[in-house]
């Protein structure tokens, strides 16, 4: 019996009035473009933009021009490509917002295995600081010998003296 979704069969092409896009590249798409919407640069080209089509449509011979004064094309110009700007820079920050609160999560679990890595230390700290307390040090070695030597160097003195009874 076959499988109807294993790798080995290929799947039944559907047909659908909507385009196949690629979110990821349309969004690095829209992080490109609310990147240069945010530049000096976009500013000057707009502004030379701007400032050529009114002073074209303003100084140059009437049967030339292509936009008459209120500049209705400027205009809608203008409102057309705010209309996908927006959008454009919101879904650019929203992914912005997404890679923030993956790292947030990451710094999260970061600082975690942190605090526990300084709790375990801190305990075996602990009790390393406690079984030092129990071992005997150099100092107290030296002391101890010294003691016994001068009770067996009394002894000694005391064995080899006369009995003087």
């Amino acid at each position: 019996m076959a499988r109807k979704n294993g790798l080995d069969t290929p799947r039944e092409t559907r047909r659908t009035l909507r385009p196949n896009i690629d979110a990821e590249a349309f969004g690095r798409l829209s992080e490109k473009f609310a990147r240069f919407l945010g530049t000096a640069r976009f500013l000057v080209y707009m502004t030379v933009f701007v400032l050529s089509w009114v002073l074209w449509n303003s100084l140059a011979p009437t049967d030339i021009r292509f936009d008459k004064y209120p500049f209705i094309f400027l205009t809608l110009i203008l409102s057309l490509q705010a209309s996908y700007a927006a959008p454009l820079i919101l879904l650019a920050q929203n992914r912005q917002a997404d890679r923030d609160r993956i790292a947030l999560a990451e710094d999260r679990a970061r600082n975690d295995r942190s605090m526990a890595d300084t709790e375990y230390l801190t305990r075996e700290l602990a009790s390393l600081r406690i079984a030092l307390g129990e071992v005997a040090t150099r100092d107290f070695l030296k002391d101890q010998l010294e003691d016994i030597a001068k009770e067996i160097v009394e002894e000694l003195r005391r064995d080899s003296e006369p009995d003087a009874k």
